[in-house]
């Protein structure tokens, strides 16, 4: 039996306790861009994932990652960049991990081998058919996530499988399988490396594109950003000057007069409306500040 990719041992590794560091290092980035290839040749699947999960957004539905170890650490990472930077709700982008919470910081890896808590985690979060249930599992076989993804069709959830092998046995039936073949790993077996880099890629593409199809991006600044800590305040203070063309007192003034909201300080200065009359364009525009700066 063929060991499966992630598994298989990379023959420009193969001294790799002896070589010197820098020697090893340009092997590590060399393997790096071929995750970045592996990932470009699944650009169509991708982009089916965009759409997705978009039209389920949408839909006022939740997109919900599910994995273990690194993998799932990715997904609860991603899941948890979504408000600050395009200031979603906690709930639209989720991520559960194999062990709970504790996972995220200790190794719970014994914590991915039962189908059965995938499913429950499912149950739990309530999955419906307005949702969307993206597994990730770098190796293809992990329990916990092909269980979480069979529970989440029965529920009648879009499902999306994210792993880094070729077909498997027992591989979940699902609506879309995004399959990035990063190879052997450096250190034999060590999904964190290669696939986890493939793995973080592809969710920024995802989660970003959906979001700036939903109008949280106006050309490619994050007007819907959370301002919560003095670095995001900057740069809502930032994006305001740019879209506004005012200086920074003058800027600080007209973000301060919008509740901080940045797309309403621009509709504000743009239309020559109050934050009232802003806050209502907006909503007539779906929110999309293009559209109500367009209208």
């Amino acid at each position: 039996m063929t060991d499966k990719l992630t598994e298989q041992r990379l023959a420009e590794s193969m001294d790799l306790d002896r070589l010197p560091i820098e020697a090893a290092i340009k092997i590590m980035n060399d393997q790096d861009a071929r995750a970045v290839a592996a990932v470009a040749e699944q650009r169509e699947q991708v982009a089916r994932a965009v759409e997705i999960v978009c039209a389920a957004l949408q839909k006022n539905g939740r997109l919900i990652y599910v994995g273990a170890g690194t993998s799932g650490r990715l997904g609860v990472l991603d899941a948890a960049e979504c408000p600050p930077t395009f200031g979603t709700e906690a709930q639209m982008v989720q991520g559960i991990i194999a062990g709970g919470e504790s996972a995220m910081f200790r190794s719970a890896e014994g914590a991915e081998d039962r189908e059965e808590n995938g499913a429950l985690a499912v149950d739990e979060r309530n999955v419906s058919e307005r949702d969307v249930v993206l597994g990730i599992a770098a190796s293809g076989t992990t329990p916990f996530v092909r269980g979480a993804l069979n529970r989440a069709r029965e529920r009648h959830a879009a499902t999306i499988f994210l792993c880094c092998v070729e077909i498997t046995a027992g591989e979940p039936t699902v609506d879309l399988v995004i399959r990035p073949l990063t190879g052997p790993e450096v250190l034999t077996g060590s999904t964190r490396l290669k696939a986890g880099t493939a793995t973080k890629l592809i969710l920024n593409q995802i989660t970003t594109l959906s979001m700036v199809r939903l109008g949280k991006a106006y050309e490619n600044l994050m007007v819907d950003l959370r301002a919560t800590n003095a670095k995001l305040r900057d740069r809502s203070l930032r994006i305001v000057k740019i879209l506004t063309g005012l200086n920074s007192a003058d800027a600080t003034k007209l973000l301060e007069s919008a509740a901080g909201k940045v797309k309403v300080a621009v509709v504000m200065h743009r239309r020559k409306v109050d934050a009232a009359s802003a806050e209502t364009m907006l909503n007539d525009a779906k929110g999309y500040l293009r559209a109500a700066l367009e209208s």
